[in-house]
């Protein structure tokens, strides 16, 4: 018979993997978002002409900065941050981008910078998304075909379900981003104990849905991404369709990529963009 002690133990022990299990599956959106209100910085900043976008989503508003190009038929890049970023943080690399002559639209999803203080999930993210789509297309009338889209770290997540949703963009780009929740989760140490499967929610399952694109991609990644590790691209571009390229960046982190690797960056997006014209 177990002793009065090992019982008690095993209680304890039960009572712990349940609240954990519980943690896991209701307070996940808090272990994966961390939205930030302040606005570090404008493109005014940076010496870049920009007009603040307002998009209504029922009661609630997503608010971005819209960057245009010198030349109106230039192509445009719909940027989307990662989890811990917003607006304010992306002026010196929409600086970056800018050199390449084009159109740029930075959304803050609800719940970071000045978008309505929602507190967000995977589903809000996509919504997001698909709102700054239709701003391009519908009221700027900008034809997909002159649209990349481009993801950084969960960005990249939220650009892959974009992409499969208009597969007649013209490229999608993804910086730093990894195969799904679930399989960054599993690389913490002792969570495999759970049923991840059962408790994950807020999947960002892009592993699963980059296979059916119908879109070119780019998959950038700094080789010393100690956040989202590199065998991560590895793995979406071997499940990509052609037309797919990849570059790893040498010596390059999570979130230093552009700015330490500035010319080899435009470059390999303007090698891009222009492959894209016999798409």
């Amino acid at each position: 018979m177990l002793s009065k002690l090992s019982v008690i133990l095993l209680s304890v022990s039960v009572t712990l993997y349940i609240s954990l299990c519980l943690l896991l599956r209701w307070g996940q959106t808090k272990l994966i978002f961390f939205p930030d209100s302040h606005i570090e910085s404008t493109p005014q900043d940076y010496g870049l002409n920009y007009q603040d976008v307002w998009l209504s989503l029922g009661k609630d508003r997503v608010h971005g900065w819209w960057i245009p190009a010198a030349q109106v038929s230039t192509p445009t890049l719909l940027y989307f941050h990662g989890n811990g970023s917003n607006n304010g943080d992306l002026t010196q690399i929409a600086a970056i981008l800018h050199q390449l002559e084009v159109s740029i639209l930075l959304i803050d999803y609800r719940g970071y910078g000045k978008s309505s203080p929602v507190f967000p999930n995977e589903t809000r993210v996509y919504e997001d998304a698909e709102a700054a789509w239709q701003y391009l297309t519908q009221k700027r009338k900008i034809k997909p075909q002159q649209i990349f889209v481009y993801g950084h770290s969960l960005g990249g997540a939220i650009a892959i379900e974009l992409a499969s949703k208009h597969p007649d963009l013209a490229g999608l780009i993804t910086e730093g981003t990894f195969t799904s929740i679930q399989n960054m989760v599993g690389l913490m140490p002792g969570i495999k104990i759970f049923p991840l499967s059962l408790l994950i929610t807020q999947r960002f399952d892009s592993i699963t849905k980059i296979k059916s694109l119908q879109t070119p991609i780019l998959i950038l990644h700094g080789a010393g991404d100690r956040t989202i590790p590199p065998l991560m691209a590895k793995e979406l571009y071997a499940a990509a369709p052609e037309p797919k390229y990849i570059e790893i960046f040498a010596r390059a982190g999570h979130n230093n990529l552009p700015e330490l690797n500035e010319q080899k960056y435009l470059l390999v997006l303007q090698q891009f963009m222009e492959s894209t014209n016999n798409k």
